[in-house]
């Protein structure tokens, strides 16, 4: 499986950077959006709610950020979801260990799953090529 594009919505950018290789790396997509804060990466999507080639089909979502952070960007998510001409496919990737995040993801609907970084090459091909 390709996936056409993935998002990431993380501040820290050495984590762009490096997850932008790895992703490449694997050959998994062919497009990577990067957005340094959900709101940037909210803005987009309810831009292109229409647009099935501009919108990702996987997002990567760092839970600590400014201006809108995991959760916030997931409350924002569920006014749109329903517009939006695709399902996209949701990770929290976080280097929260804490239980109480952990917990508060899982229990979101459209969070597949949570994952601590730093993520693996590997993990990147399990999700995205099913390796």
């Amino acid at each position: 499986m390709k996936v056409n594009t993935v998002c990431i919505i993380d501040d820290d950018l050495i984590y762009q950077v490096t997850s932008k290789k790895m992703i490449q790396h694997i050959n998994a997509t062919n497009n990577i959006l990067i957005f340094s804060n959900g709101e940037e990466a909210f803005h987009f999507l309810s831009q292109t709610v229409t647009d099935t080639d501009a919108l990702p089909d996987v997002i990567f979502l760092d839970v600590n950020m400014p201006y809108m952070d995991a959760w916030e960007f997931l409350e924002a998510y569920e006014t749109i979801k329903t517009k939006l001409v695709k399902e996209i496919t949701i990770y929290v990737i976080s280097s929260s260990v804490s239980e109480k995040d952990i917990e508060r993801a899982k229990k979101i609907p459209v969070v597949k799953d949570y994952y601590i970084k730093p993520i693996t090459i590997a993990q990147y091909s399990e999700i995205l090529v099913g390796v």
